[in-house]
Protein backbone atom coordinates (compact mmCIF):
# COMPACT_ATOMS: atom_id res chain seq x y z
CA UNK A 1 0.00 0.00 0.00
CA UNK A 2 0.92 3.48 -0.93
CA UNK A 3 -0.84 6.57 1.16
CA UNK A 4 1.04 10.57 -0.50
CA UNK A 5 0.10 12.62 2.63
CA UNK A 6 0.75 16.04 0.45
CA UNK A 7 -1.46 16.32 -2.41
CA UNK A 8 -3.27 19.16 -3.91
CA UNK A 9 -6.16 19.73 -6.29
CA UNK A 10 -9.33 22.07 -6.87
CA UNK A 11 -12.73 21.79 -7.74
CA UNK A 12 -13.50 21.82 -11.37
CA UNK A 13 -14.07 24.76 -12.15
CA UNK A 14 -11.14 26.39 -10.27
CA UNK A 15 -8.45 24.32 -11.30
CA UNK A 16 -7.22 24.99 -14.42
CA UNK A 17 -6.89 28.95 -13.05
CA UNK A 18 -5.11 28.23 -10.07
CA UNK A 19 -3.13 25.72 -11.55
CA UNK A 20 -1.99 28.53 -14.47
CA UNK A 21 -1.63 31.04 -11.23
CA UNK A 22 0.72 28.88 -9.20
CA UNK A 23 2.87 28.10 -12.18
CA UNK A 24 3.16 31.77 -12.90
CA UNK A 25 3.62 32.69 -9.60
CA UNK A 26 6.46 30.24 -8.91
CA UNK A 27 7.99 31.20 -12.16
CA UNK A 28 8.01 28.18 -13.78
CA UNK A 29 9.49 26.04 -10.59
CA UNK A 30 7.79 23.15 -10.76
CA UNK A 31 6.51 21.19 -13.59
CA UNK A 32 2.93 18.97 -12.67
CA UNK A 33 1.84 15.22 -13.22
CA UNK A 34 -1.40 15.88 -13.11
CA UNK A 35 -4.24 18.70 -13.99
CA UNK A 36 -5.30 18.82 -10.43
CA UNK A 37 -8.47 18.09 -10.58
CA UNK A 38 -10.16 15.48 -8.21
CA UNK A 39 -10.70 13.06 -11.49
CA UNK A 40 -7.06 13.41 -12.67
CA UNK A 41 -5.81 13.00 -8.80
CA UNK A 42 -7.57 9.60 -8.91
CA UNK A 43 -6.54 8.77 -12.69
CA UNK A 44 -2.77 8.97 -11.68
CA UNK A 45 -3.40 7.19 -8.40
CA UNK A 46 -5.04 4.19 -10.45
CA UNK A 47 -2.57 4.57 -13.06
CA UNK A 48 0.79 4.16 -10.30
CA UNK A 49 -0.73 2.35 -7.91
CA UNK A 50 -1.29 4.86 -5.00
CA UNK A 51 -4.08 3.68 -3.10
CA UNK A 52 -4.76 6.77 -1.12
CA UNK A 53 -3.84 10.47 -0.93
CA UNK A 54 -4.46 13.65 1.86
CA UNK A 55 -5.49 16.61 -0.07
CA UNK A 56 -4.53 19.59 1.87
CA UNK A 57 -5.63 23.42 0.76
CA UNK A 58 -5.08 26.86 1.87
CA UNK A 59 -7.55 29.63 2.52
CA UNK A 60 -5.15 32.86 1.70
CA UNK A 61 -8.07 35.03 2.91
CA UNK A 62 -11.23 34.18 5.69
CA UNK A 63 -13.77 34.67 3.09
CA UNK A 64 -12.42 31.29 1.34
CA UNK A 65 -12.21 29.17 4.37
CA UNK A 66 -16.05 28.04 4.14
CA UNK A 67 -16.56 27.11 0.87
CA UNK A 68 -12.87 25.47 0.92
CA UNK A 69 -14.26 23.29 3.75
CA UNK A 70 -17.26 22.44 2.11
CA UNK A 71 -16.10 21.14 -0.83
CA UNK A 72 -13.51 19.37 0.99
CA UNK A 73 -16.59 17.72 2.50
CA UNK A 74 -17.77 16.70 -0.43
CA UNK A 75 -14.69 15.12 -2.37
CA UNK A 76 -13.09 13.15 1.20
CA UNK A 77 -14.02 9.46 0.78
CA UNK A 78 -11.97 6.09 1.45
CA UNK A 79 -9.33 7.13 -1.42
CA UNK A 80 -9.07 11.04 -0.67
CA UNK A 81 -9.00 12.14 2.75
CA UNK A 82 -9.34 16.12 2.93
CA UNK A 83 -7.90 17.89 4.95
CA UNK A 84 -10.23 21.98 6.24
CA UNK A 85 -8.87 25.16 6.13
CA UNK A 86 -8.23 27.67 7.98
CA UNK A 87 -7.39 31.00 7.95
CA UNK A 88 -5.04 32.45 11.15
CA UNK A 89 -6.04 35.74 13.26
CA UNK A 90 -9.51 35.27 11.12
CA UNK A 91 -12.74 36.25 14.19
CA UNK A 92 -13.92 32.92 13.39
CA UNK A 93 -11.14 30.39 13.48
CA UNK A 94 -12.53 28.46 16.36
CA UNK A 95 -15.99 28.10 14.34
CA UNK A 96 -14.29 27.10 11.38
CA UNK A 97 -12.31 24.61 13.69
CA UNK A 98 -15.32 23.51 15.04
CA UNK A 99 -17.11 23.27 10.99
CA UNK A 100 -13.95 21.06 10.25
CA UNK A 101 -14.27 18.76 13.23
CA UNK A 102 -18.44 18.85 12.34
CA UNK A 103 -17.71 17.75 8.59
CA UNK A 104 -15.18 14.53 9.82
CA UNK A 105 -12.07 15.92 8.09
CA UNK A 106 -8.88 14.56 10.05
CA UNK A 107 -6.57 17.73 10.07
CA UNK A 108 -5.94 21.40 8.98
CA UNK A 109 -3.26 23.02 6.70
CA UNK A 110 -1.23 25.96 7.11
CA UNK A 111 1.05 28.18 5.07
CA UNK A 112 3.10 30.61 6.84
CA UNK A 113 4.40 32.10 3.77
CA UNK A 114 1.29 32.42 1.76
CA UNK A 115 -0.69 32.99 5.48
CA UNK A 116 1.70 35.46 6.20
CA UNK A 117 2.68 34.04 10.10
CA UNK A 118 5.49 32.53 11.68
CA UNK A 119 5.05 29.27 12.89
CA UNK A 120 6.14 30.04 16.17
CA UNK A 121 4.45 33.29 16.85
CA UNK A 122 2.46 33.10 20.01
CA UNK A 123 -0.17 34.83 18.56
CA UNK A 124 -0.91 31.44 16.64
CA UNK A 125 -0.63 28.85 20.04
CA UNK A 126 -4.62 29.36 20.79
CA UNK A 127 -5.28 27.85 17.23
CA UNK A 128 -2.82 24.58 17.45
CA UNK A 129 -4.22 24.42 21.19
CA UNK A 130 -7.91 24.21 20.21
CA UNK A 131 -7.33 22.29 16.86
CA UNK A 132 -5.18 19.47 18.75
CA UNK A 133 -7.71 19.48 21.66
CA UNK A 134 -10.26 18.44 19.00
CA UNK A 135 -7.77 16.01 17.58
CA UNK A 136 -6.66 17.52 14.83
CA UNK A 137 -3.57 16.61 12.95
CA UNK A 138 -1.95 20.41 12.09
CA UNK A 139 0.25 19.89 9.22
CA UNK A 140 2.18 23.10 8.45
CA UNK A 141 4.20 24.19 4.70
CA UNK A 142 8.11 24.31 6.05
CA UNK A 143 10.94 26.00 4.71
CA UNK A 144 11.15 27.44 1.03
CA UNK A 145 8.60 28.26 -1.54
CA UNK A 146 8.62 29.82 -4.96
CA UNK A 147 6.54 32.72 -3.85
CA UNK A 148 8.45 33.60 -0.80
CA UNK A 149 11.31 35.58 0.21
CA UNK A 150 14.09 34.47 2.34
CA UNK A 151 14.26 34.23 5.58
CA UNK A 152 11.17 32.31 5.38
CA UNK A 153 8.80 32.39 8.35
CA UNK A 154 9.42 28.85 9.28
CA UNK A 155 12.84 26.70 10.20
CA UNK A 156 13.58 23.33 11.85
CA UNK A 157 14.20 25.63 14.99
CA UNK A 158 11.29 26.84 15.34
CA UNK A 159 9.33 23.78 14.66
CA UNK A 160 11.43 22.05 17.09
CA UNK A 161 10.14 24.70 19.60
CA UNK A 162 7.02 23.92 18.87
CA UNK A 163 7.11 19.99 19.42
CA UNK A 164 8.71 21.10 22.88
CA UNK A 165 5.90 23.26 23.46
CA UNK A 166 3.16 21.27 21.94
CA UNK A 167 4.27 17.80 23.15
CA UNK A 168 1.59 15.12 22.18
CA UNK A 169 -0.46 16.97 19.15
CA UNK A 170 -0.83 15.61 16.50
CA UNK A 171 2.02 17.45 13.90
CA UNK A 172 3.21 16.94 10.59
CA UNK A 173 6.23 19.20 9.11
CA UNK A 174 6.33 19.53 5.35
CA UNK A 175 9.11 18.85 3.23
CA UNK A 176 11.31 17.07 5.36
CA UNK A 177 10.93 19.47 8.41
CA UNK A 178 12.19 22.42 5.81
CA UNK A 179 12.82 22.25 2.12
CA UNK A 180 15.89 23.41 1.40
CA UNK A 181 16.75 23.65 5.09
CA UNK A 182 17.74 19.96 5.62
CA UNK A 183 21.09 19.65 7.50
CA UNK A 184 18.96 22.11 10.43
CA UNK A 185 16.54 19.57 9.91
CA UNK A 186 19.49 16.83 10.91
CA UNK A 187 21.08 19.05 13.19
CA UNK A 188 17.96 20.49 15.53
CA UNK A 189 14.67 18.96 14.60
CA UNK A 190 15.09 14.80 13.58
CA UNK A 191 14.42 12.81 16.84
CA UNK A 192 12.03 15.50 18.12
CA UNK A 193 8.25 14.32 18.95
CA UNK A 194 6.41 15.08 15.97
CA UNK A 195 6.01 13.62 12.07
CA UNK A 196 7.36 15.18 8.81
CA UNK A 197 6.20 14.29 5.52
CA UNK A 198 8.99 13.28 2.79
CA UNK A 199 7.32 16.08 0.02
CA UNK A 200 10.01 17.57 -2.36
CA UNK A 201 12.58 16.05 -0.01
CA UNK A 202 12.89 12.52 -2.36
CA UNK A 203 13.48 14.98 -4.92
CA UNK A 204 15.57 17.42 -4.07
CA UNK A 205 17.22 16.53 -0.44
CA UNK A 206 20.51 14.27 -0.71
CA UNK A 207 19.78 10.45 -0.65
CA UNK A 208 22.31 9.96 2.48
CA UNK A 209 20.99 13.04 3.88
CA UNK A 210 17.78 12.03 3.76
CA UNK A 211 18.53 8.48 4.83
CA UNK A 212 20.13 9.84 7.76
CA UNK A 213 17.74 12.20 9.27
CA UNK A 214 14.73 9.46 8.58
CA UNK A 215 17.18 7.09 10.77
CA UNK A 216 17.68 9.74 13.06
CA UNK A 217 14.38 10.54 13.66
CA UNK A 218 12.38 7.27 12.91
CA UNK A 219 10.60 5.82 10.29
CA UNK A 220 7.91 5.36 12.43
CA UNK A 221 7.48 9.38 12.62
CA UNK A 222 8.01 9.78 8.23
CA UNK A 223 5.08 9.92 6.26
CA UNK A 224 5.38 9.05 2.42
CA UNK A 225 4.37 12.36 0.23
CA UNK A 226 4.64 14.00 -2.88
CA UNK A 227 3.06 17.63 -3.37
CA UNK A 228 1.78 16.15 -5.91
CA UNK A 229 0.95 17.70 -8.74
CA UNK A 230 4.39 19.60 -8.43
CA UNK A 231 6.53 16.40 -7.95
CA UNK A 232 5.47 13.16 -9.45
CA UNK A 233 4.47 10.62 -6.94
CA UNK A 234 5.36 6.87 -8.32
CA UNK A 235 9.10 8.94 -8.63
CA UNK A 236 9.03 9.38 -5.02
CA UNK A 237 7.63 6.37 -3.64
CA UNK A 238 10.58 4.79 -5.87
CA UNK A 239 13.27 7.23 -3.96
CA UNK A 240 11.97 5.31 -1.11
CA UNK A 241 12.16 1.97 -2.15
CA UNK A 242 16.02 2.49 -2.95
CA UNK A 243 16.71 3.89 0.38
CA UNK A 244 19.12 2.16 2.48
CA UNK A 245 16.56 1.21 5.36
CA UNK A 246 14.78 -1.92 6.11
CA UNK A 247 11.73 -3.01 4.18
CA UNK A 248 9.80 -2.94 7.78
CA UNK A 249 11.07 1.06 7.81
CA UNK A 250 9.89 1.33 4.12
CA UNK A 251 6.93 0.02 4.36
CA UNK A 252 6.06 2.45 7.42
CA UNK A 253 6.93 5.23 5.40
CA UNK A 254 5.01 4.51 2.54
CA UNK A 255 1.73 3.50 4.78
CA UNK A 256 1.75 1.91 7.99
CA UNK A 257 2.71 5.60 9.93
CA UNK A 258 -0.10 7.15 8.09
CA UNK A 259 -2.40 4.87 8.94
CA UNK A 260 -1.79 5.03 12.29
CA UNK A 261 -1.66 8.57 12.79
CA UNK A 262 -4.97 8.65 10.32
CA UNK A 263 -6.72 6.17 12.19
CA UNK A 264 -6.95 3.65 9.52
CA UNK A 265 -7.47 0.29 9.72
CA UNK A 266 -3.77 -1.29 8.91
Amino acid sequence: MVIDFHTHIFNDDLAPKARAALIRNSHGAYTHCTDMTRAGLLGYMDAHGIDKSVVLSIATKPSQTAKINAWASEINDDRLIAFGAVYPFSESWKEDVDDIVARGLKGIKLHPEYQDFYVDDERMFPLYEYAMSKGLIVLWHAGYDPIGTPPYRSNPRRFAALAERFDGGKMVVAHLGGQEQWVETAEFLAGKNLYMDTSMATKYCPKDLFEFIVKKHGADRILFASDSPWSDTAEAADMIRSCDLSEEDKQKILHVSAEKLLGLSC
